[in-house]
């Protein structure tokens, strides 16, 4: 059932987030230190709260709930109004990204959604919360294209943003199609061709890694996150690595060097989106927060999907 896939999801980026919010900022031998040699393999407290890369998924979702089969004008009218309600929610204070905050208040001001990013920013806030927009034009790759490249946009103006940001759409979309996983980075690599030469650069390393016994030295050939590409990179090596154990992929995810909860959130939104919430242990869907309320959210895409 296509809902089951939603909430696949939902959950799964939301988990991902989840775990790696305590290990955000942090090395991996920090890591180990602080949660043990197998570094951290649960949430350490219930409920688990996510970060601001959920809330602004959510937030994106909720748009598409309501504008998702208009036209692009109307679809960014309404992520404007749901940025704005994340920005001014007292919720709003889980280390939020500075270009976010910029992008998200320039719109209120009354900047046009494609001149409110911040110019030279390629910081990893814009494909962060891109998994609803992959999910709800599974079916319609050019109008994929088009809302991840806008909602990016709005935030994060250089071009490898905007790259990643169709680049992790567009894995939701292979994930959701049921895509062998050695296909995903040629397949990312022909649609996203040509915006930007740092993405396939990235990417194109992730092949490479995967080869490697050592998944420390992979991880931090790949990067630590904080930039698009690397993000991106990163939480497909975490999936390709697993592509049949979503646990495993979150759990690599967390336990990285660096943006920890972005790498597991996009890792998250991909393993669940390609296997089902079927494969997310209940016990980290009951103690995630707000699970009732993520749960009829993925209802809600469900049923709005084009």
């Amino acid at each position: 059932m296509d809902s089951d896939k939603a909430k696949g999801l939902i959950f799964g980026l939301a988990i991902g987030d989840a775990l790696g919010y305590p290990t955000e900022f942090m090395t991996l031998s920090r890591i180990k230190t602080d949660f043990g040699p197998a570094g951290i393999t649960d949430f350490p407290k219930s409920p688990a709260l996510f970060t601001d890369d959920t809330q602004m998924s959510i937030a994106v979702a909720e748009a598409l709930i309501k504008a998702g089969d208009r036209d692009l004008e109307s679809i960014m009218e309404a992520v404007k109004e749901e940025f704005v309600k994340w920005r001014r929610s007292p919720e709003n204070n889980r280390a939020p990204g500075n270009t976010c905050l910029s992008g998200v208040a320039a719109m209120e001001r009354g900047v046009h959604w494609a001149e409110s990013g911040v110019a030279d920013s390629k910081g990893c806030g814009s494909a962060m919360r891109v998994a609803p927009i992959g999910y709800f034009y599974q079916h319609d790759s050019d109008k994929l294209k088009q809302v991840a490249r806008a909602s990016g946009l709005c935030t994060h103006g250089h071009r490898t943003a905007v790259a990643a940001s169709i680049g992790a759409a567009y894995l939701v979309k292979l994930a959701l199609d049921g895509i062998e996983p050695d296909r995903m980075i040629p397949e990312t690599l022909s649609f996203t061709a040509g915006i930007s030469r740092e993405f396939e650069t990235a990417l194109s390393k992730v092949s490479e890694c995967l080869k490697w016994p050592n998944e420390e030295n992979a991880l931090k050939h790949l990067g630590e996150g904080w930039i698009a590409e690397e993000a991106v990179a990163l939480a497909l090596y975490c999936f390709l690595k697993y592509p049949g154990d979503y646990v495993k992929t979150v759990l690599r995810g967390a336990n990285t060097n660096g943006d920890s909860d972005s790498v597991a959130c996009i890792a998250g939104g991909i393993s669940g989106a390609y296997l089902g919430v079927a494969a997310i242990p209940d016990r980290w869907i009951n103690n995630i927060e707000k699970s009732s309320y993520l749960e009829e959210l993925a209802l809600q895409l469900a049923s709005a999907k084009a």
